[in-house]
C-alpha cells in the first residue's frame, strides 16, 4: 500500500491523538496504529476503569500515556460499570430496549454504581495540542464534546462511536453528535463499520452476534469543512491529508488538504502525489475495495 509519508522530507508531522474510553475490544488494533507504526504520532489516552488503564499503561510504548479520568463535562455523574465493562457508561443501559436483541441485555447488566467527578477534556493539563480526536464512551460522545470547545478548535478529525437507537436510556443518538460537530466546523464524512444484533428469538448461522437488518451503533468520521479548508494552517492541513490517507484511504479528500498546503506555501506535494510510481498508485483501492486507476491520484 503506498503511504503518503513517502512523499514528504523527514521528520513526518507527529499528529497528536487523544483517545476517550482507550479500552480495546480483544483482537481489534486501535484505528490510528497506522500512524503509529509509521512513528508520527503520540497518544493520550482515557480509560475510567482502573484495572484496564493500567494494563494499557503496561503494555504501552514511550509515545502514549494513559490516565484513569472519567471524561464529561466536569460534572458530578453516576458511573454504571457493567458485566462487560467495554460497555460500561455515564448513562443507564435501556435493558428494555436491548432484550429484544441477541448478545445485548447481559453484557450490558449493571453491576456497580459509582458516583464520580467526571473532567472536561479542556480541563485536562496533560492534553497539548489535539489533531485527532477518538471516542468511545457508550453512549456519552455529546457529553465529552461539550466539555472539549477548544480541543474541537484544535482537531481536525473526529472518529466516534455513535448509536442509532437508544442502547443507553437518554443518551444522544448519532443525529444529536453529528448536529453538535457541525456547530464546531465539522462535516461529516464516513461509516467506517456497523453494529448489528438480531431480534430474539432469531439468531443466524447460531451466531449471536450477527445482524440481519437493524442497525444499532457505528464509528462514525467527521472531518473539518472541507469548504473552510483555507482556514487551516499548512501544519494542519498537513497533518489532516496524513490522517485521511493513512486511516481511511480517504485519497480524494487527502489531496484537496494537500492542495491547500500547496497554495499556502508554494510547495508541491500535489504534484509528488500525482506522480507517484504507477505500479505503487495501480495497488491502492478505494473504501469500497475497487482499485483505483494507475493515472488517478492515490
Amino acid at each position: 500500500m503506498f503511504s503518503v509519508l513517502e512523499l514528504l522530507p523527514p521528520p513526518p508531522p507527529q499528529v497528536r491523538v487523544v483517545d476517550v474510553g482507550a479500552q480495546r475490544d480483544p483482537g481489534s488494533p486501535d484505528v490510528y496504529l497506522p500512524l503509529l507504526n509509521a512513528g508520527c504520532a503520540s497518544v493520550i489516552g482515557f480509560e475510567p476503569a482502573q484495572a484496564e488503564c493500567e494494563k494499557l499503561s503496561a503494555a504501552s510504548g514511550p509515545h502514549r500515556t494513559y490516565l484513569p479520568y472519567v471524561i464529561g463535562e466536569g460534572d458530578r455523574r453516576t458511573f454504571c460499570v457493567c458485566k462487560d465493562s467495554r460497555t460500561s457508561s455515564l448513562y443507564e443501559p435501556n435493558a428494555p430496549l436491548l432484550s429484544y436483541f441477541q448478545m445485548l441485555e447481559e453484557p450490558c447488566r449493571v453491576v456497580e454504581r459509582v458516583e464520580v467527578r467526571t473532567v472536561a477534556l479542556d480541563d485536562v493539563a496533560e492534553l497539548g495540542d489535539v489533531d485527532y480526536l477518538k471516542l468511545d464512551v457508550q453512549g456519552a460522545e455529546a457529553d465529552v464534546l461539550r466539555g472539549a470547545r477548544r480541543a474541537l478548535e484544535q482537531a481536525v478529525v473526529v472518529h466516534s462511536e455513535v448509536e442509532f437507537v437508544p442502547l443507553y436510556k437518554g443518551q444522544p443518538l448519532f443525529g444529536d453528535v453529528d448536529a453538535l460537530l457541525r456547530a464546531h466546523g465539522f462535516l461529516f464524512h464516513t461509516f467506517p463499520g456497523f453494529g448489528m444484533r438480531a431480534f430474539r428469538p432469531i439468531m443466524l448461522n447460531h451466531d449471536p452476534n450477527l445482524g440481519l437488518r437493524q442497525f444499532l451503533w457505528s464509528e462514525a468520521v467527521h472531518v473539518k469543512n472541507f469548504m473552510r479548508f483555507n482556514e487551516l494552517s499548512p501544519e494542519k492541513l498537513l497533518k489532516l491529508a496524513v490522517i485521511l490517507h493513512e486511516i481511511y484511504s480517504s485519497y480524494d479528500l487527502c489531496a484537496l488538504a494537500l492542495r491547500h498546503y500547496d497554495a499556502r506555501l508554494g510547495a508541491a506535494y500535489i504534484e509528488r502525489l500525482s506522480g507517484a510510481p504507477a505500479a505503487e498508485r495501480a495497488g491502492c483501492k478505494n473504501s469500497q475495495g475497487r482499485r483505483v486507476r494507475a493515472d488517478t491520484p492515490c
